[in-house]
């Protein structure tokens, strides 16, 4: 039995390599272009499942505000308690992966004083910490930081990328003869 298997392993080996050789992977192309992804998650759910300390798989609100506070205390260098604009920009580059993922320091600074403290990125986060929280539990699995969006729809499709169809050309119309 093994000798009939690796018979029949070099064979279909011998048959794939030509004769300069190199193997050809023979597979069927697709039919159609790849779905796009209606499955994501935003930077900021990234950002939380990191906070997951104990490894269980979940987070829980003392170790969302833990995570909140090593992640402002990591930029705040100069232990101002605060966070101009710019340092709130580095924030988010460091820890949301942009300068310019949301959250915005526009709607974390409540108070509108230009400035993020540690007490409104926590007061913010508690507030995400809700919204992701679905079943209610005080614990936010992975798959409750998941968002799940609907396919784009464009001009050209639900996968954007499919040629359209055309309707079957109509012969022209013959031309009477004066008689």
């Amino acid at each position: 039995m093994l000798a009939t298997a690796l018979a029949l392993a070099f064979a279909l080996q011998a048959a794939a390599t030509q004769d300069d050789g190199t193997i050809v992977v023979r597979a069927p192309l697709p039919g159609t272009p790849q779905t796009p992804a209606t499955m994501v998650v935003e930077p900021v759910a990234m950002l939380i499942a990191t906070f997951d300390a104990d490894g269980d798989g979940a987070v829980d609100r003392a170790e969302l505000t833990a995570g909140v506070r090593h992640t402002f205390e990591a930029i705040d260098t100069v232990k101002a308690g605060q966070l101009r604009y710019i340092a709130f920009a580095d924030w988010a580059e460091r820890w949301l992966g942009d300068r310019n993922a949301l959250p915005s320091p526009f709607e974390v600074d409540r108070n509108q004083d230009d400035q993020v403290s540690l007490d409104e990125l926590e007061d913010h986060f508690s507030r995400l910490f809700a919204r992701y929280d679905k079943n209610g539990d005080k614990r936010i699995s992975r798959a409750e930081l998941l968002t799940y969006r609907p396919p784009p729809i464009d001009a050209k499709g639900p996968t954007g990328g499919r040629p359209p169809v055309k309707p079957p050309a109509k012969p022209p119309a013959k031309k009477r003869q004066p008689e």
